[in-house]
């Protein structure tokens, strides 16, 4: 196989919320020398107490792990003055529940967060989707643009994921916000799930309008329909999306950041059978791309 630039991480989350268990079978039973933070003992990584994050970077610092990237839920929530979203949740999502006025405050914590863990990649979003994005597209690219302007002069990066329920779904709606906004501090979380969940091939056709050099995370699930015609996760390399493909491609293209698995799919019954499952699934989906991490 050829050697790739880029390496495998995972969210702990997906496979336990024991952060030290976790980590655990990240490192020694699959390998890895990165992890994703976003929740852990049932609180969202915005939330972590002084205890909470000392107990984390002992972990990772006795598993000789790293951070690949923070998974905040910063601008998960609804854009004041537009109509509710339909996918506004009910209850909490991966313990976070945040207003939009608390979303500089959380930036701001997140960037304190980067600097006690070691990591320049903090994921965002860009509000949950709305009917018409038109009245509101503008200002919220404004407000994405402030926030990636503060996170430069940091020297850290903003990865934006295209989430299916967000306002930024796809790889063609991911291109047209990074033509909007040029600021190199902003990247894209490229999850060809999501963008598979809003009938988008997500490879090669989403991935073929994404400018190569702004991706900066990439998250690895896999999804197909069901006989009810609706999306559904899948363990990777279970599902419709040519995962073989976009690995080879992103390995071709000088990819050099994380591949980071976000199982979701729970078909094995618990998430961490269900995490042994799917990376098993993404191992074998590296070999048969050719290539190495």
């Amino acid at each position: 196989m050829a050697a790739t630039s880029f390496r495998l991480s995972i969210l702990t989350d997906e496979i336990s919320q024991d952060f030290g268990h976790a980590c655990e079978v990240a490192s020694r039973e699959f390998g890895l020398g990165l992890v994703d933070l976003r929740e852990a003992g049932g609180k969202n990584l915005m939330n972590w107490d002084a205890a909470q994050i000392a107990d984390v970077r002992s972990v990772l610092t006795r598993l000789n792990l790293r951070v690949a990237c923070l998974a905040t839920p910063i601008f998960k929530v609804d854009w004041p003055g537009a109509p509710k979203s339909s996918f506004s949740p009910k209850r909490d999502e991966f313990g976070a529940s945040f207003t939009y006025a608390q979303q500089q405050e959380l930036l701001d914590r997140a960037f304190d967060l980067a600097k006690t863990f070691e990591t320049d990649r903090i994921r965002i979003f860009d509000f949950w989707r709305l009917e018409d994005q038109k009245p509101h597209r503008a200002a919220i690219d404004e407000v994405v643009r402030a926030a990636a302007a503060k996170a430069g002069k940091r020297g850290l990066t903003l990865v934006l994921e295209n989430e299916y329920a967000c306002n930024t779904a796809t790889g063609a709606e991911a291109a047209r916000l990074l033509a909007a906004i040029p600021d190199p501090a902003l990247q894209i979380t490229w999850d060809p799930g999501n963008a598979q969940f809003r009938d988008e091939k997500a490879f090669p056709d989403g991935y073929t309008k994404l400018p190569k050099a702004r991706i900066g995370h990439v998250h690895c699930k896999d999804a197909s329909k069901s006989a009810a015609g609706k999306w559904e996760w899948q363990a990777m390399g279970r599902g419709t999306i040519d995962w073989a493909g976009q690995f080879a491609a992103l390995g071709k293209d000088g990819y050099r950041h994380a591949c980071t698995l976000e199982t979701h799919w729970r078909g094995a019954g618990t998430p961490e059978a269900s995490s042994r499952e799917s990376f098993a699934g993404m191992k074998d989906l590296l070999k048969r791309a050719g290539v190495a991490t």
